[in-house]
C-alpha cells in the first residue's frame, strides 16, 4: 500500500483505535500511539496520549469523532506535549495523575471509573516507569477486556525506569498488580498491540530478576568500590550508545533496590 493512502486512525480492538504519531526514536520506537477509544454508535472518543505537539497528528485525531476526554498515562513529552493545544483545539478536558498535565480537567485517581464516549474505564496506579504512571482497563472490550499500559508495558523490548522517579520496587508491585487482570489484550504506549497480558508481565518479571542477578554477579566480581558506569558497561555489553542513558538508570533503579 502506498504510504500516503494508508489509513491514518487502525483498528487496535473492539473498543480502540490509534493513530501513530510521527516521533520515531531509540525511547519512542515507532512513535507515540495515540489511542481513540469509543463504543459503537457512541458518537464522540476518549483520546488517550495525545502524544508529540504535531498539527498534523492533533488534527488527524480530532477529525475521527467529537472528543469528549483526553486521559495521559504518565509525565513524557513523548506523551504530553500536545496535551494543552489539543484541550485548545476540542475543548475536551484532560486529565492525568499529575495535575500539572491537567487541562481543563481534575486529576485522577486510582480505583477510579470513567464512563464515557460509550466505554467503562478503570484507572490503576502503576507506579515505576515513572512515578505518575497509569494503566486505564476496558473490562468490556472483547472476551478478556483491555489495558492501556502507556509505557508500563510496551508492545517489543523491555520498559525503562526512569530513576529516580521511578522505582523497582514500584514496577514489581505494578506487575504484580497487572497480572491479575489475566489474559487482556495490551494496547501499549509504543509498539504493537498484544495478546494477554498475564503472560506478558511473567516475562517481564523474568527480565528484571535476571538482570537483577547479572548485576548482584557484575558487584561481587568489580569489587564494593563499583560505581553505576562500572556496572553498566558490565552488564550492557552490546547496546546502542543512543539508549546508554536508559541502560545507565535502569542500572541505578537495581542498585537502588538491592541496597535499600
Amino acid at each position: 500500500m502506498n504510504p500516503e493512502s494508508a489509513p491514518s486512525v487502525l483498528s487496535a480492538s473492539e473498543l480502540a483505535r490509534f493513530r501513530l504519531a510521527p516521533n520515531p526514536g531509540p525511547m519512542s520506537l515507532d512513535g507515540t500511539n495515540s489511542y481513540l477509544l469509543g463504543g459503537p454508535g457512541a458518537g464522540s472518543t476518549v483520546v488517550v496520549d495525545p502524544g508529540p505537539l504535531d498539527e498534523q497528528h492533533l488534527r488527524e485525531l480530532a477529525a475521527a469523532g467529537t472528543v469528549e476526554l483526553i486521559l495521559i498515562t504518565h509525565c513524557h513529552a513523548d506523551h504530553t506535549a500536545a496535551a494543552a493545544r489539543f484541550h485548545e483545539l476540542t475543548g475536551a478536558p484532560v486529565r492525568a495523575a499529575d495535575a500539572r498535565h491537567c487541562h481543563g480537567g481534575t486529576p485522577l485517581t486510582d480505583g477510579e471509573t470513567i464512563l464515557a464516549a460509550g466505554v467503562e474505564l478503570r484507572v490503576l496506579a502503576t507506579p515505576g516507569h515513572t512515578s505518575d504512571s497509569l494503566c486505564f482497563h476496558l473490562p468490556g472490550d472483547g472476551r478478556h477486556g483491555s489495558v492501556l499500559t502507556g509505557d508500563t508495558i510496551l508492545g517489543r523490548g523491555t520498559t525503562v525506569l526512569d530513576y529516580p522517579d521511578g522505582k523497582l520496587g514500584d514496577y514489581l508491585a505494578t506487575l504484580d498488580r497487572l497480572e491479575v487482570l489475566g489474559p487482556a489484550t495490551v494496547l501499549p504506549g509504543h509498539g504493537a498491540v498484544l495478546p494477554a497480558l498475564d503472560t506478558v508481565v511473567r516475562a517481564y518479571r523474568d527480565h528484571r530478576y535476571e538482570r537483577l542477578a547479572q548485576i548482584r554477579a557484575a558487584m561481587a566480581a568489580l569489587g564494593p568500590d563499583a560505581g553505576v558506569d562500572d556496572i553498566t558497561d558490565a552488564v550492557y555489553t552490546d547496546i546502542d550508545p543512543a539508549v546508554r542513558p536508559a541502560a545507565r538508570n535502569s542500572v541505578a533503579a537495581q542498585l537502588d533496590f538491592l541496597r535499600g
